[in-house]
């Protein structure tokens, strides 16, 4: 199991519609609206990192109004 949080930059004015967009999307186990250098982050639990490039490039990224992405892959749970 890959484990990753995919930090997302919005378009000014855009949040509302993506948050409801991003809320459909399956493999997410969670996502927060964020204050500071991105506006949400998602966490997701994919089988392999295929399933994690294909989520990310044809699933995040293709939501009208996700302007950047940024991907970070857990190493090992600590806790």
């Amino acid at each position: 199991m890959v484990k990753a949080y995919i930090q997302v930059k919005i378009e000014a004015g855009r949040d509302t519609e993506v948050f409801a967009e991003i809320g459909k999307l399956p493999d997410i186990k969670r996502a927060n609206a964020t204050y500071g250098i991105c506006d949400m982050i998602i966490e997701a639990d994919l089988p392999t990192i295929e399933d994690l490039d294909e989520f990310i490039f044809n699933k995040v990224r293709r939501v009208p109004g996700v302007r950047e992405t940024a991907t970070v892959i857990i190493a090992k749970a600590i806790i």
